[in-house]
């Protein structure tokens, strides 16, 4: 059987409950914080930036490595353009951009 008997005298008691109430108090807080919709709006727009900053840093990190391995086919271990490979692309970008050109004059005309 549990022993009943208290020892603590009554300004003990109300301290006692004085203090459970303001520790109830502050959660009650607490909880009504958590709960107000701006808080959790809050934590829902702090969720996507973090999510948006994440993703857009691993497509930067993406991009960067694929500009690198770009870089790398046109130039040599020096920095010096390899001609023989920047030549027939710079061709193929003029030829692109005439044909693209005459056509739009062709469509204006």
């Amino acid at each position: 059987m549990a022993d009943t008997s208290d020892t603590r005298t009554p300004a003990q008691i109300e301290a006692d409950i004085r203090h459970r109430r303001q520790v109830l108090a502050a959660t009650l807080d607490e909880i009504g914080v958590r709960v107000h919709p701006k808080t959790i709006v809050g934590d829902a727009k702090a969720k996507v930036v973090a999510n948006l900053d994440h993703t857009v840093g691993r497509a930067y990190v993406q991009v960067n490595r694929v500009v690198t391995e770009v870089k790398a086919q046109f130039t040599d271990e020096e920095g010096a353009p390899r001609l023989e490979r920047v030549v027939p692309v710079a061709l193929a970008v003029v030829g692109i951009v005439g044909l693209l050109t005459l056509s739009t004059r062709r469509r204006r005309g």
